[in-house]
């Protein structure tokens, strides 16, 4: 069986890396097939876990818009006997509409959709169309000369996103991290539901409400109480209950349990404290104090600015790269994405 992901196209990488860690640490057991830039299908998925992987994929990822299973593949000669040599009624309860997605295709969009419908309601007489509030959705992407004809199981909550944003919070300070790509950063930490995950610059909590939405423990500290504070207001704000928050240095930093991911986004050149850490000193320091806080097997995500060598500060402590992306801020700044781990002995 297959599922089709219709992933966003913000970012080359980030996407498809966000995909691959979230089926990492998942164990979800699939081939991934790319079709296009945004467009990419999982295969080989047995009958008996494709619901726990739509579950489990719906749930977490930030770039990924929509998730189908695939029902049958056609092309532009077989479209009309294909939809028609479908049993629609197993898979449409009372209401449906269709929607066409276009990648590389010059189809027109919305005769696809009404030819379709018309298919689909003469292959199935109780069936009615509602294209405000349908019960099922039926998504077709067209790709060159293929269809993709797919139904929707589950629907991705894309409006969290967008409803997240910073400034729509309870506690709002400017300079915060948007929601998806600090949910792409938690997923790119390799971290599970039931984990313990720690920001140690929290911030406004944007990191910790992504991480606690997905069902990890969270802990966030930050040097400055008004932002320790002002998490609490937005974790609550979220309903999120299971975390704590600390007023502290990140140098006096001591678990009460090693954690299973650290994801944040350290101020740049800002100090810590009371003005003794500056540039890129706050980076050494903090890879010195975050290491024995960590599980030997857990993964640190973390942002940082594109003229700050890494790879160095973490070498000296015994961290290593595995993977780095960057985005592009304006002219002047680009914003690493690294993921770190322990170095394997």
């Amino acid at each position: 069986m297959e599922l089709l992901c219709i992933q966003s196209q913000e970012h080359p990488e980030l996407p498809l890396a966000e995909l691959k860690a979230v089926m990492e640490c998942e164990n979800i057991d699939a081939d991934i097939e790319v079709i296009t830039e945004g467009l990419l299908i999982l295969k080989n998925i047995s009958e008996e876990n494709l619901d726990e992987y739509y579950k489990i994929l719906t749930k977490r990822l930030g770039y990924t818009h929509e998730v189908h299973e695939i029902i049958k593949k056609s092309n532009v000669e077989d479209f009309d006997r294909d939809v028609l040599d479908i049993n629609w009624c197993e898979y449409i309860n009372e209401t449906f509409a269709v929607r066409v997605k276009r990648f590389h295709s010059e189809i027109d969009t919305v005769a696809t959709e009404r030819r379709a419908g018309s298919l689909i309601l003469e292959n199935c007489n109780n069936l009615k169309v509602n294209l405000t509030k349908p019960k099922s959705l039926v998504r077709i992407v067209a790709y060159m000369n293929d269809f993709y004809i797919a139904i929707e199981r589950i629907k991705l909550n894309k409006k969290h996103f967008e409803e997240s944003k910073p400034h729509k919070r309870p506690f709002f300070y400017p300079g915060s991290m948007n929601p998806k790509l600090a949910r792409c950063m938690v997923n790119l930490s390799r971290v599970n539901e039931g984990d313990l995950l720690l920001d140690p610059f929290c911030g406004t909590g944007g990191i910790l409400i992504e991480a606690g939405l997905i069902g990890c423990k969270v802990v966030g500290s930050d040097i400055y109480w008004k932002m320790k504070n002002g998490t609490s207001i937005n974790l609550d704000y979220y309903g999120i209950k299971d975390y704590r928050t600390f007023n502290l240095d990140v140098r006096e930093l001591k678990m009460y349990e090693k954690v299973a991911s650290v994801v944040t986004d350290p101020p740049y050149g800002i100090s810590t404290s009371t003005g003794d850490i500056e540039g890129d000193d706050i980076f050494k320091e903090f890879f010195k104090s975050i290491y024995d806080n960590m599980r030997d097997d857990a993964y640190l995500c973390m942002a940082s600015p594109h003229y700050v060598d890494l790879k160095p500060m973490a070498d000296e402590v015994g961290f290593e790269i595995v993977e780095q992306y960057g985005i592009k801020m304006h002219r002047s700044l680009t914003r690493i994405i690294s993921v770190i781990r322990k170095k394997l002995d």
